[in-house]
């Protein structure tokens, strides 16, 4: 598990102890990256996940949770708020 994937837990309760990660090396010391994988409890489409990770990047977990299409490296989030 990875202080990334333990941080989700604290962010979202409803998570805590139902995520594992794999570390990945960001070279930025202020910028974390969350691989994650789920199972989820009934169909979803691709474009019906992201529309989801979006809107919450936009809404309630604005400041925590960020969302992009486009193609960028870690240090395109220093500063990101």
């Amino acid at each position: 598990s990875t202080g990334a994937a333990k941080a989700v837990g604290k962010v979202i309760p409803a998570l805590n102890g139902k995520c594992t990660g794999m570390a990945l090396r960001v070279p930025t010391p202020n910028v974390s990256v969350v691989d994650l994988t789920a199972r989820l409890e009934k169909p979803a489409k691709y474009e019906d996940i992201k529309a989801a990770v979006k809107k919450a990047a936009e809404g309630p977990m604005k400041g925590i949770l960020g969302y992009t299409e486009d193609e960028v490296v870690s240090s395109d989030f220093n500063g990101d708020t």
